[in-house]
């Protein structure tokens, strides 16, 4: 299956799904690993979360009016927040998953949230 562009109110669909149910979640967010390799003005960034367990008891889907980017938040039962940025296309795993994947102006992966309520691989 070939990633979808994000059409908000599909995603907004989706994320509802898993609204007050135990997920896991993966996350990942990143400059380009190897980015200051090509430009030494590039300050490498980057965060790897993967089965972490939440349960979120609201799911929004905003931006992509002006940019193509999404942002995603999940407000958590326990009051707190996970937030990704730069989201721009979306598929539905065969295993139950849903992953939203933003991708630069290269193709690199720049972001990733994906939601399963089974742990990922390892």
């Amino acid at each position: 299956m070939e990633m979808k562009k994000i059409v908000k109110q599909d995603v907004q669909k989706i994320l509802t799904t898993y609204e007050n149910t135990p997920v896991y979640l993966h996350v990942e967010i990143t400059s380009g690993m190897y980015a200051s390799h090509l430009d030494g003005n590039v300050f490498n960034a980057g965060t790897f979360l993967r089965n972490i367990q939440v349960e979120f008891i609201q799911a929004t889907i905003r931006g992509g009016n002006r940019s193509k980017e999404y942002r995603v938040g999940l407000k958590l039962d326990n009051g707190g927040w996970v937030y990704v940025l730069g989201l721009t296309h979306y598929i539905e795993g065969e295993n139950g998953e849903f992953i939203m994947h933003g991708f630069n102006t290269d193709g690199k992966l720049a972001s990733a949230l994906e939601i399963s309520t089974k742990p990922f691989f390892k």
